[in-house]
């Protein structure tokens, strides 16, 4: 598969997890974003309970005015993705389905949400809102919580009900998940020019691994991670044998997409287990370093 290259974007977009705030949106990055203020969901029954995996204060009334190519208004409001346990159906997801809850316990409505740029087939889990909820050391984002119907992309969940705590401004991005890339994975045509993400090309590749990050991630600067990001990551695998061992990626796709979606390229069929990345190599948009970070490989069930 041919590697699908992205103009180069502004550094502060591409810290953010989502800029759909890339040069170029037409009509097709509509369905990916929503300002409707109420569920427009029908009521499911017998669905099973979705999960939050993060909601990432990303940034505080700091959005550029490119903001407004997804959502009217938006520049200098708050961003906060928010990372689903499963993909979701873009056609259940509103505004109104959020609710932030701030440390005093007040509430704050969600102007717009986005799932831009993260909208490559297997990563339509992770949702930009953007409003006004909190400031930083006066009355911060606290959680944030389903509110309404929102669905996953393959109708067996319903997300309404699940919350998570906001992780704060200050802190660095982290991982919140690792599957193995499949075949089944469907594109629902929801990008835009400069979102579309790369796949493995190197002939050795046995398997693709996908981590997602709590909010986007680049080089100190801006900058997207380069080839050399790939010797960071190490992957835990299990042989046939029952032992395991530690392996590195042999590419790095799905980097030079401003998004918080990376794919891991092994060269081993062994079953991977789990994801390590060392501290302070990428920063989110306040340039705050990443933790030391790892993650167990999920299995979608």
């Amino acid at each position: 598969m041919m590697t699908r290259m992205n103009p180069k974007a502004d550094p502060l977009l591409l810290r953010l997890a989502v800029p759909a705030l890339l040069l170029g949106l037409g009509a097709c990055s509509q369905p990916a974003t929503s300002t409707e203020s109420v569920d427009t969901t029908a009521d499911t029954q017998g669905l099973a309970e979705g999960t939050l995996l993060s909601a990432f204060f990303g940034l505080d009334d700091a959005l550029p005015m490119v903001a407004h190519r997804i959502c009217l208004g938006g520049a200098g409001k708050d961003g906060m993705p928010v990372i689903t346990s499963k993909e979701v159906d873009h056609t259940s997801v509103q505004a109104g389905d959020f609710r932030v809850v701030k440390a005093s316990g007040a509430q704050s409505s969600v102007d717009c949400v986005s799932l831009l740029p993260a909208t490559d087939a297997g990563e339509l889990r992770t949702i930009l809102l953007i409003g006004e909820f909190g400031n930083d050391g006066e009355d911060p984002p606290a959680n944030v919580e389903i509110a309404g119907n929102l669905l996953s992309l393959d109708g067996k969940t319903n997300f309404k009900g699940a919350s998570v705590k906001v992780t704060p401004l200050k802190d660095g991005p982290f991982l919140v998940a690792a599957q193995r890339v499949s075949e089944d994975e469907k594109d629902m045509g929801l990008g835009a020019l400069g979102t579309a993400g790369s796949l493995c090309i190197d002939p050795a590749t046995a398997q693709q691994l996908r981590v997602t990050w709590a909010g986007g991630v680049t080089l100190k600067g801006g900058d997207a991670p380069t080839q050399e990001a790939r010797q960071l990551y190490t992957v835990t695998v299990l042989g046939e044998d029952g032992a395991t061992r530690e392996v590195s990626p042999i590419e790095l796709a799905d980097h030079e997409d401003p998004d918080n979606n990376h794919v891991l390229c092994l060269d081993t069929p062994d079953e991977p287990v789990f994801v390590a990345f060392p501290k302070g190599h990428f920063t989110d948009p306040n340039e705050d370093p990443n933790p030391a970070t790892s993650i167990a490989v999920s299995i979608e069930e």
